[in-house]
């Protein structure tokens, strides 16, 4: 009886692990294999006409930290990824403690403000590039008619990044308004009018309640949101096509144009194995201090 029982258990086990093996075999074909291949390229020195790899070592990688390109690329990355996930965070978090409480008109704006993140990234961009049109767009008429001079939006290197990350908060903030909307319609009301009760105030109740219990979604919010501003590459091809020079190139914008516009594969993969890593690490990050958080 107890050897039938383990056998079925045994079947079971096998079936379990067959039904998986599809999935498993996908994530290896279109992920680990991708890895792997761009990870070996980065160590060898790739002749494209030639079709040859010659083993480098970490050649690749010491000549792509010197170079001046990649060095902006990165900086640029950075400053793109601090300034859309901390303005995404703030505006969302605002957002959502408005759409919060009810008030009249809450319903039909609610689709509204949630209605940019569902549009296909080629048509936010083409629309906010008519919008910065230096001679036609609206903008510039707008502040023409307070007779103000108007601005080159996407042209002039002091303002293009700017330019840039907003078309990213109007298109993505409603992702983290959404998450941070649900995590306080979480939290519950007894809470509130317990420690209002007690005389709290409304700064009061947002730090001693509200922050604490949003911890989780901020942190997953600040994830989300780094990773994905992180690795932009459609807005600035779009936009700007990484100008103008390389003020607005990124990491993704840099390995494109290494590998698909001067065929330099192993750099190309060398920056590529760069980024993973970083994003790689700020995943990690989150990762402990969410296991941090529980083992308290």
């Amino acid at each position: 009886m107890i050897g039938k029982i383990n056998a079925t258990l045994a079947q079971e086990k096998y079936f379990r692990f067959l039904i998986l093996a599809p999935a498993l075999l996908v994530v290896a074909v279109l992920t680990i294999y991708p890895i792997v291949s761009v990870l070996y390229t980065s160590f060898h020195k790739y002749s494209y006409m030639q079709g040859t790899k010659k083993f480098v070592g970490l050649a690749n990688y010491s000549r792509l930290l010197k170079n001046k390109f990649f060095q902006v690329s990165l900086k640029n990355t950075f400053h793109y990824a601090i300034l859309a996930t901390i303005a995404e965070l703030v505006v969302g978090f605002a957002l959502a403690l408005l759409f919060k409480e009810k008030f009249p008109g809450r319903g039909l704006l609610l689709p509204i403000v949630i209605m940019p993140m569902l549009l296909s990234t080629m048509v936010v961009c083409a629309t906010w590039k008519i919008l910065y049109h230096y001679d036609y767009g609206l903008f510039n008429y707008l502040l023409g008619t307070i007779g103000i001079e108007p601005i080159q939006w996407l042209t002039n290197k002091q303002i293009v990044m700017g330019s840039v990350v907003l078309v990213e908060i109007w298109q993505w903030t409603p992702l983290s308004f959404l998450i941070l909307l649900a995590g306080l319609q979480s939290i519950p009301k007894e809470m509130y009018e317990a420690a209002k009760v007690d005389g709290a105030n409304r700064f009061r109740l947002f730090r001693h309640i509200t922050l604490p219990l949003l911890k989780h979604q901020v942190l997953l919010v600040i994830l989300l949101r780094s990773i994905d501003t992180f690795r932009v590459f459609d807005k600035m091809y779009a936009l700007t096509g990484g100008g103008p020079g390389n003020a607005t190139e990124t990491i993704s914008f840099y390995i494109y144009r290494e590998g698909f516009t001067y065929f330099h594969l192993d750099r190309a993969a060398a920056a590529s194995v760069v980024m993973l890593l970083i994003v790689s690490v700020i995943s990690g990050l989150y990762i402990w201090l969410i296991f941090r958080e529980q083992a308290d």
